[in-house]
């Protein structure tokens, strides 16, 4: 692994790369990823500098593009808080912790360990939210990833029975109130949805329990994976969804969630997402050729 300072989408920058990929982390804001790209290839990741939301009572948070943490339920008071200041950055194995300063009005402290473990297209992400303020705090570790459009989010579903007997339910989706169930980029497959990043107007999200513990997005003849735990006993939010996708016509997003938790002062949570890059895969938003991939890339242990 490699580390060097540069400028990149506008944002004083780390870039740390390996022969198989380079990313992207920013200095002068942050905790970001901004960018992730294969060897001479093109950004993965979106870049919308000029989308912005309100965080009533302490101004906009932007979007900018790239990978974030914030954490959960959804909150705009909350979860918006602005991250315009620069983050401190310090080397670890194999990659670095990004910092950002205590938030204020939360008291809580969000920190990114980058790790690019080998030489191949394999990033590590930890994300962290500590609790440096005064009194208990109810929250969940939430990483969210925005990519370009134009491509196919992957969403694995559990298809097995949930009883010896089959008659249980075994799975259950939730929906946002801006989602169209008839939303004709969203394809519903019993093993897998696909949404297409061709939206024109409006959005659309998705939650559900992962216990196959992936995602992907597909994108000029690349497979994006990011792959996090499922605790099946633990409570997650958004009505226990681990996983959800959101698309909009800037954007498309692949989030996973951490556990609901209970942090005590002084005490902090972690949540690992692991990103691999697949170039050259053949792709079709078909259910069965998406099942021969996943179980050629080794991402079937669960969920079926």
């Amino acid at each position: 692994m490699r580390r060097s300072s540069t400028d990149f989408a506008g944002y004083d920058c780390v870039k740390l790369e390996n022969d198989a990929l380079s990313l992207w982390v920013t200095r002068s804001v942050g905790p970001r990823i901004i960018g992730l790209a294969l060897p001479g290839g093109a950004n993965l990741f979106a870049e919308v500098p000029d989308v912005t939301l309100p965080c009533p009572g302490s101004g906009t948070f932007s979007f900018r593009g790239g990978h974030r943490l914030w954490h959960a339920p959804e909150d705009p008071r909350r979860t918006y808080m602005p991250d315009d200041g620069p983050v401190s950055i310090m080397d670890v194995e194999n990659g670095i912790l990004v910092a950002q300063p205590v938030e204020a009005k939360t008291g809580i402290q969000k920190t990114l360990t980058i790790t690019m473990p080998d030489e191949g297209a394999r990033v590590v992400v930890d994300h962290a939210l500590r609790n440096m303020g005064p009194w208990p705090v109810e929250l969940a570790v939430w990483a969210l990833t925005q990519f370009r459009v134009g491509g196919t989010a992957i969403l694995p579903q559990p298809a097995g029975p949930a009883d010896e007997y089959g008659v249980l339910p075994n799975r259950h989706i939730v929906l946002w109130p801006y989602s169209q169930m008839n939303c004709p980029q969203v394809h519903w497959g019993d093993r897998y949805l696909f949404v297409e990043a061709t939206l024109r107007g409006g959005a659309f999200k998705v939650g559900f329990p992962n216990p196959a513990g992936w995602l992907g997005y597909y994108l000029d003849g690349t497979l994006f994976v990011k792959q996090a735990d499922y605790q099946p006993q633990a409570t997650y939010y958004d009505r226990d969804s681990s996983s959800q996708c959101y698309c909009g016509p800037r954007f498309i997003e692949l989030e996973t969630l951490g556990p609901c938790s209970i942090l005590l002062p002084g005490e902090a949570v972690t949540h690992r997402e692991t990103w691999t890059l697949h170039a050259g895969v053949p792709f079709r938003a078909d259910e069965s050729a998406i099942e021969d991939l996943a179980e050629k890339l080794g991402l079937t242990k669960g969920g079926r």
